[in-house]
């Protein structure tokens, strides 16, 4: 038998070898331990007969996932900061490795998370402005007031309507190919076809402002107002769906949805986080973590457990998805860098990060050990977030463990 503990002083617990996290293509591809997974599974008494492949990754990633909760909840804090931009900037975005920064700055940059690198720069025109930004492995797409922008991987930049067909001036958008979906002022969510360069929808969504959006793989626009609702509308026939109301009239100020568990998020003005499920259209859960505005929530994709949040009280907060519970309140341990290194790419401060206990009051702590969050993105054990500062954040959340082989004796 093959266990492990974890070394972590919060966490005395013991998992059998199914916990380890070896959801990854290269532990997919070992026969050794494919071998080692169905013998676990059938001296357990589960069958191996059927759809063992499929089952095997199921259980790989399954196990991932709960490694990565461990390690947000329980784990020790690592936070590496590197100088991004020379001016300050608050959005960040974060897929398949790569971290796209900016808005603030006349420049977009995208960064490898494993190397710091500045993999790609592009510029903002000079008689524009960037609100908001979304991308793919193709293509940045930039909200640029009331146009927008395309940038393509090589480096080759469009902007579209021309001058005499702009919209009503855009506050945020979301990218699923091949549409652009704009949150306008005005309410309305105006949906751009990113080939033809056309606007091909104007979709009314709400009475005020449009401040956050979020789109599904299944073509549905979840949109939040400052007037204190979440609009549900069916992107390919342009019907509402759904109007999902808080408790509170608080203005909606971040957005997220889960496609695994159909599970939406919102953050408000004056510190509500709330929870629906998109299958019955009902409220969860509701929790005011915070006093003040939480600017950004997001997890993992594949994650159904843990959801990070941000605001301006500049507290990292782990909730749990099924309950709205805070499961850890991180902060900077000290201004102070720990240590500094430069690689080949960009020079970076190291610092520690503590868990707040449940009794500590935010208020009293240093602002300098908290900067308001003003924009997260969740990765594998690990969160990034920007400060409307020149520099990126990176929490890195780690649990060390012991590891043991039985092995029978002949």
């Amino acid at each position: 038998m093959i266990s492990f503990v974890s070394s972590s002083p919060s966490s005395t617990s013991s998992t059998s070898f199914a916990a380890l996290p070896f959801a990854n293509p290269v532990i997919r591809k070992s026969e050794l331990l494919q071998v080692l997974y169905f013998k676990l599974r059938r001296d357990s008494g589960e069958s191996t007969s059927s759809g063992q492949r499929k089952s095997m990754e199921f259980g790989l990633q399954e196990v991932a996932m709960k490694y990565h909760r461990l390690c947000l909840q329980r784990g020790r804090i690592d936070i590496h900061q590197w100088k991004a931009h020379s001016v300050g900037v608050d959005q960040c975005r974060m897929k398949m490795g790569l971290l796209l920064t900016g808005v603030g700055d006349k420049v977009m940059r995208l960064w490898s998370l494993d190397s710091y690198k500045c993999e790609e720069e592009y510029y903002i025109p000079d008689t524009a402005f960037l609100v908001d930004f979304d991308f793919d492995e193709s293509k940045i797409v930039g909200l640029l007031g009331s146009r927008v922008g395309i940038w393509t991987r090589n480096g080759k930049r469009s902007i579209f309507p021309s001058r005499e067909g702009t919209f009503s001036k855009g506050l945020c958008v979301r990218y699923i190919d091949p549409d652009a979906v704009i949150g306008c002022e005005d309410g309305t969510a105006r949906v751009f076809d990113m080939y033809s360069r056309t606007c091909s929808r104007i979709i009314k969504m709400h009475a005020g402002p449009v401040t956050c959006l979020a789109l599904s793989d299944d073509e549905l626009i979840l949109s939040g107002s400052s007037l204190g609702s979440v609009s549900i509308s069916d992107l390919a026939s342009d019907q509402r769906v759904a109007r999902l109301r808080p408790t509170d009239s608080a203005g909606i100020r971040t957005l997220c949805f889960n496609p695994c568990s159909h599970l939406v998020f919102a953050g408000t003005t004056v510190g509500y986080t709330y929870c629906w499920d998109l299958r019955t259209m009902k409220s969860l859960w509701e929790t005011r973590i915070s006093s003040n505005v939480l600017y950004s929530l997001s997890h993992l994709r594949s994650d159904n457990s843990t959801l990070a949040v941000g605001g301006i009280d500049g507290v990292l907060r782990v909730l749990n998805q099924n309950t709205g519970e805070v499961l850890s309140r991180c902060l900077i341990d000290d201004e102070r860098p720990i240590s500094s290194a430069r690689n080949m790419h960009a020079f970076i401060e190291k610092k520690k990060g503590i868990r707040l206990p449940e009794d500590a009051e935010v208020d009293r702590i240093p602002r300098t050990c908290r900067p308001p969050i003003t924009c997260l993105s969740v990765g594998m054990k690990k969160v990034v977030t920007a400060h409307n500062s020149k520099y990126i954040r990176m929490w890195k959340f780690k649990i060390s463990f012991v590891i043991w082989v039985d092995l029978p004796s002949r």
